[in-house]
């Protein structure tokens, strides 16, 4: 097995990468141009038109010693940023060849039941053990009061993926190139701080950094698109707003987190006016 993984990681070392130089970008783009007219890799990946992620991709699986595909199958886009699947990390570590296969330790139950990821070093022999992911962790993270929560339906499950994610990150970053698992971007983006970028300076600020203060914030819109707008008309929410009046408010957003606010609005129309609103939201965004 170690033989097969050193093979695998000088094969990949002796691959040019895609950006070192003219010729290796050249190369790069004839594979990533075959790997798009395929239906096997996934839809962002298909397509003259996604050429550029698919050479990033090829990119990453040089670097990372893995497979075009096996990347490609397991890196998602999460509100504009890259992540891996929890599954491609617990494969990346068992396959890498430095850790013997993750094992996990469950103790306690309720708000006290916790998981640990562990391995033992090969070489030493030493046992290894990443930080402790636990439910009491996610509820004061915020993790699991998010609308539509795994952790709500998957307790069990996501103990796991995290504890493994915290593993992979504090024993093989270099495996996982610093990158967070697609479960924990979604969790951190409802539950944490919103980023808003000054387009002059470039400059990162939090726009808030708990449910609290977004649902404060929140209210205060809802309260002004009341205030301007005629009387609801069609479905509305609970707050009073029909879907003529968030469609106003979202034409009216000029950044990122003004279109989460009136996201925030929209939870509660109709599921098929929320199929019609998603599609102005991603219009929207593109005019930015």
């Amino acid at each position: 097995m170690e033989k097969m993984n050193d093979l695998t990681t000088n094969s990949a070392s002796n691959h040019l990468s895609a950006f070192s130089c003219a010729s290796g970008f050249e190369a790069a783009q004839r594979m990533a141009l075959a790997l798009t007219s395929s239906t096997l890799v996934p839809k962002e990946y298909q397509g003259k038109g996604n050429l550029g992620n698919a050479v990033i991709a090829l990119e990453i699986a040089q670097r990372v010693g893995a497979s075009p595909l096996l990347v490609m199958q397991n890196l998602y886009v999460v509100h504009g940023k890259p992540a891996w699947s929890a599954q491609f990390v617990i494969s990346a570590v068992n396959s890498c060849g430095r850790f013997s296969p993750l094992r996990f330790d469950i103790k306690g139950e309720g708000d006290a039941r916790s998981c640990i990821a562990w391995a033992k070093e090969k070489g030493s022999n030493e046992r290894l053990e990443g930080p402790p992911s636990s439910i009491q962790m996610a509820k004061d993270e915020g993790w699991l009061q998010r609308n539509g929560s795994k952790w709500q339906t998957m307790p069990e499950v996501m103990l796991r993926y995290r504890a493994a994610s915290f593993f992979g990150r504090l024993y093989a970053p270099d495996i996982l190139m610093g990158m967070q698992t697609a479960e924990e971007v979604h969790d951190v983006y409802d539950a944490n701080a919103v980023e808003h970028i000054n387009e002059e300076t470039g400059e990162v600020t939090q726009i808030y950094q708990t449910e609290k203060e977004r649902g404060s914030r929140t209210s205060s819109l809802a309260e002004k698109i009341k205030a301007q707008s005629e009387p609801a008309q069609g479905h509305g929410t609970e707050e009073g707003m029909s879907i003529q009046d968030l469609s106003t408010a979202l034409a009216a957003t000029k950044s990122t987190d003004e279109i989460n606010q009136v996201l925030d609005l929209a939870r509660d129309l109709p599921e098929s006016e929320k199929r019609d609103f998603s599609v102005m939201v991603e219009q929207q965004k593109a005019k930015l």
